[in-house]
């Protein structure tokens, strides 16, 4: 009797601990007078996360009902404190002029028993500082004009695959067939397979890259643990990567790596980049290169072949538009006897003010992720970012307010003529973030979007079909945005 006293002593001092330390936790932003909504335990301010919302949904309605009270709010993402931050001249300090503050993500990787989480998105400290000195030479405009006639050759079978399609049906789910064009290209400039994800959209590689995004580990209160905790989470020994997937890719790389070094295979790709590091004084470990590679995948597949459906979806649209990016595309073809070049691509500049308004209207990242390394007094007094906490950059909210782009759910590419563009705050155009930490695959995405989208456009013309959704349904599941089921469109051989 007496232990078993003691025992419900000290489970009861731990209850009152841990109910003490909740309340404290989700009480933060109301002691320190921010505002906020009220947070609901364990979800914080994610209730209907993933179900009824997705997190752009949910940062955005923070940012409209509070942009105006200070320069940021406060959020709860489960029991972890987070700022949504309002002020671009705020922005702009944590991206760039105070970076050194900022150099974090604070994301979960646990390089040990998840290797394929360690790559440069979600690493922190010195080792994502020295990984990303390491590899930023890896996507100069040099190497991308290396890796430009692999991918030049996927963007002909994609017209190729696009023939027999049209031929067979004009109503095309041009989301479908992007995706394949893009896990073909990354297969290929990543692994330096030949995926053959057009001909076969079953392919293995394909469907590790969807389960991905659509089958994690874990149910939401874990996933919602680990990024709440990843150091916790770490210690723990958990992991995020599906097995499935892991197994997969981890297998993939070490045979390719393998099979190179032994057969003294190179090739223009980024996999024989890696190979290089690994092989160098300073090497990257087996396991550093899987993690590359495997980010280099999920990172240039689901984002670019998205951006490119939604832009196909707009043009469709604005058929004014179409005929006017069209007519670019081929102009650049015919000063090289019917061929695009890698010089073309800086020719495009329709092409970039409709991607770039693509990607305000369809940011693919909603959201920005930086971490505070000690507290960040702002202008004003109360308004101090605590060492630790979290900081969302809400690019999708930005890039529809109203006060910055008028009329934002219109799609106008002339919001980014030169003109247009000088007369707005530089932080408001986030899909790839700014700074030292900004995307660091931008030109590789750049040249297989142009690539796509220039093959199709110059031979293709797509409209409005009876099955394409308006509006576009988007899968409040995935953490990028992206559509819920397909985006048909009807396509016209020129």
């Amino acid at each position: 009797m007496a232990l078993s006293g003691v025992f419900i002593y000290i489970l009861l001092a731990l209850i009152t601990a841990l109910v003490y330390f909740i309340r404290q936790r989700m009480s933060y932003w109301k002691r320190q007078e921010i505002p906020h909504d009220p947070p609901d335990f364990p979800t914080g301010n994610l209730t209907g996360f993933k179900k009824k919302y997705h997190l752009k949904d949910l940062t955005k309605a923070n940012y409209e009902k509070f942009k105006h009270t200070g320069p940021f709010g406060g959020f709860y993402f489960f029991l972890q404190r987070a700022v949504v931050v309002y002020d671009l001249d705020l922005i702009k300090n944590i991206l760039i002029k105070d970076f050194n503050n900022f150099t974090d993500r604070g994301l979960f990787h646990n390089e040990r028993d998840d290797p394929l989480t360690g790559h440069l998105f979600a690493l922190d400290g010195p080792k994502w500082k020295h990984l990303r000195n390491k590899m930023s030479p890896t996507f100069s405009s040099g190497k991308m004009k290396g890796m430009f006639p692999i991918v030049l050759s996927v963007g002909e079978r994609l017209k190729e695959t696009f023939d027999t399609m049209v031929s067979e049906d004009s109503i095309i789910d041009v989301k479908d067939i992007l995706a394949r064009f893009t896990v073909d290209v990354i297969g290929t400039c990543a692994f330096g397979l030949e995926c053959n994800s057009l001909k076969d959209p079953e392919v293995e590689f394909r469907i590790m890259g969807v389960k991905n995004f659509t089958q994690p580990r874990h149910n939401k209160l874990i996933d919602g643990f680990i990024f709440s905790f990843p150091k916790l989470a770490r210690t723990l020994r958990m992991r995020q990567i599906h097995e499935e997937v892991h197994q997969f890719y981890m297998k993939v790389v070490r045979e390719t790596v393998e099979y190179r070094e032994k057969n003294s295979i190179k090739r223009n790709d980024f996999m024989n980049l890696l190979i290089e590091m690994k092989n160098s004084e300073e090497g990257l470990t087996l396991n550093e290169v899987a993690a590359q590679s495997f980010l280099f995948f999920i990172a240039g597949f689901e984002t670019s072949s998205s951006t490119m459906g939604f832009a196909l979806y707009e043009l469709a649209l604005n058929q004014n538009v179409q005929d006017k990016l069209r007519a670019e595309i081929n102009t650049q073809f015919d000063k090289n006897r019917g061929k695009m070049t890698y010089e073309s691509m800086a020719e495009m500049h329709y092409m970039d003010m409709v991607m770039k308004e693509t990607l305000r209207k369809y940011s693919i990242v909603t959201n920005l992720v930086r971490q505070a390394l000690n507290d960040y007094p702002t202008s004003k007094p109360k308004y101090v970012i605590p060492k630790g906490v979290m900081v969302l950059i809400p690019a999708d909210a930005i890039h529809h307010d109203p006060e910055i782009y008028p009329d934002p759910e219109k799609f106008d590419p002339e919001r980014f003529s030169p003109e247009e563009t000088q007369k707005r705050h530089p932080l408001t155009w986030l899909p790839f973030g700014d700074g030292p930490r900004n995307c660091i695959g931008l030109r590789f995405g750049k040249m297989q979007t142009y690539i796509g989208l220039s093959f199709l456009l110059r031979h293709y013309k797509f409209h409005i079909s009876s099955k394409t959704p308006n509006p576009l349904q988007f899968d409040n599941e995935n953490i990028l945005n992206s559509v819920k089921g397909g985006i048909f469109l009807r396509v016209e051989r020129i």
